[in-house]
């Protein structure tokens, strides 16, 4: 007998004419018995003496199979409440200011009130700056400066800083300043959600200050996703009125699309031949 399920043939079998093999039938009864036992287990804490599954070579498998499925869930749910209780922890320190420590101040704007201890965390570079570390030359012990970043995009380096999380729809520009800041106090973590960010919204309107932050923040990431764009949209791009403000900038950069440029039309001109 060809099985509906398991057989070579099975996509060609329409109802009524379908037929099941004895295993397949066996694992179905399986899956909806063990989907049973969890939601007993679920709802009190026990299991129904009188669900039982009969355990041959396919169901064996099945059932562990659902047992591992189980597990990750599991271990999903407590890791998304262990995050969450801690970034909520923290997000209400900073933003309550409970038992602050030191003053940060942009380049512009007021100064944001923040834990040192949380910084050290975060940041290999904060925690020389507010251990004394001469070579970093260290801020004084109540304050210090982070005179590239507004007041809006501090803002938002402490809350990521603090939650892990990056606000949604965030301006490009506030984007590019966090990556930047995350590649110059190594903040690992805030550089990989900025470029994953950013690589996603690259086009052509906007590729050229893309690839500019991504050489400034030595993200080769975005600066491969960027120069791909430019490739694809060479045309738009090189005559469009930023690219002239952009030469002037980086011609560094020029000299790089020049020469991608060159070889992607040599290699069309092989392919064709």
């Amino acid at each position: 007998m060809d099985c509906c399920i398991c057989s070579p043939m099975a996509t060609m079998y329409r109802l009524p004419r379908n037929a099941i093999c004895a295993p397949c039938y066996e694992g179905a009864k399986a899956i909806i018995s063990f989907l049973n036992k969890d939601e007993q287990e679920d709802d009190h804490g026990s299991v129904n003496s009188r669900v039982s599954t009969k355990l041959n070579g396919s169901t064996k498998g099945m059932r562990d199979a659902w047992e591992q499925v189980k597990e990750m869930r599991d271990r999903e749910d407590d890791t998304n409440q262990r995050a969450a209780f801690l970034e909520q922890g923290f997000a209400l320190a900073w933003k309550e200011e409970i038992h602050t420590d030191i003053v940060v101040k942009p380049g512009t704007g007021p100064p944001i009130p923040a834990h040192k201890a949380i910084l050290a965390a975060r940041s290999e570079v904060f925690r020389h700056m507010l251990s004394g570390d001469s070579q970093c030359k260290a801020a004084a012990s109540e304050s210090f400066s982070l005179p590239e970043l507004s007041h809006d995009e501090l803002s938002l380096l402490l809350s990521f800083l603090y939650t892990g999380a990056l606000e949604q729809n965030l301006p490009e520009r506030h984007l590019h300043a966090l990556l930047v800041a995350a590649d110059k106090y190594d903040v690992p973590f805030l550089r990989r959600a900025c470029e994953a960010r950013l690589a996603a919204a690259v086009e052509p309107r906007n590729v050229l200050r893309t690839l500019e932050v991504a050489d400034l923040s030595s993200s080769e990431v975005l600066r491969e996703r960027a120069m791909d764009t430019v490739l694809e949209h060479a045309k738009q791009v090189v005559f469009s009125p930023e690219y002239d403000e952009f030469a002037v900038r980086n011609a560094g950069l020029c000299v790089e699309i020049t020469r991608a440029l060159l070889a992607k039309q040599m290699s069309t001109t092989t392919s064709t031949k």
